[in-house]
């Protein structure tokens, strides 16, 4: 496959397509205590759980895919390039170290629960500083305002998994729909401006 077919295929809208599924399905066939209003996707996948296999290998697909697009597609917009590799790096190495167990009194490793951690609030932060910034390579002004929406609102539903942690299935799902669905849109746009230049 030639550069440009590489340029041309969708990768983040197929990863996309593989974990919405997941997010929703994958919790009929987790561990027995798991809740989709309450308990995160990175529950999904956290140590000893059932199937958690597949929440950990989406992760690490959906992150890849993200490096993937960030090369191909941003260009000379270095600074957006990088912050975008550093979100789907830091995803996928949540896909390789997992969370803690939500089932009591299993014994984990507390180790990768904390790099799980630090690579979780990593993509948090790169994530609402790409959208925001990425409101300066923008042409319209209401593509602008959306990309400065977009990060303030994965900012406050990141605080409101803090505050309200009995909704945290919801908050994080809403983030993932609400942050995916417009990065692909700012790609294309983005991809769209690169061919005409």
């Amino acid at each position: 496959m030639g550069k440009r077919k590489l340029a041309d295929f969708r990768y983040l809208i197929h990863a996309l397509l593989l974990l919405l599924p997941i997010m929703f399905v994958l919790p009929f066939y987790s561990a027995d205590t798991y809740s989709i209003i309450k308990n995160t996707t990175s529950h999904l996948g956290a140590q000893s759980t059932p199937n958690a296999w597949i929440m950990n290998a989406a992760f690490v697909l959906v992150g890849i895919s993200c490096v993937l697009e960030a090369w191909l597609h941003l260009g000379r917009f270095w600074f957006h390039k990088i912050l975008l590799s550093i979100f789907g790096l830091s995803l996928a190495l949540t896909g390789i170290f997992h969370h803690a167990p939500i089932i009591e009194g299993v014994i984990f490793n507390s180790f990768e629960d904390k790099l799980h951690s630090i690579f979780a609030t990593i993509v948090g932060f790169s994530f609402a500083i790409y959208a925001m910034s990425s409101a300066f390579i923008e042409k319209a002004v209401r593509y602008r305002i959306i990309d400065i929406a977009v990060g303030f609102t994965a900012t406050i539903l990141s605080v409101l998994m803090s505050y309200l942690p009995n909704y945290s299935g919801i908050w994080q799902r809403a983030i993932f729909i609400i942050s995916f669905l417009w990065l692909i849109f700012m790609l294309e746009r983005i991809r769209v401006f690169n061919k005409t230049v």
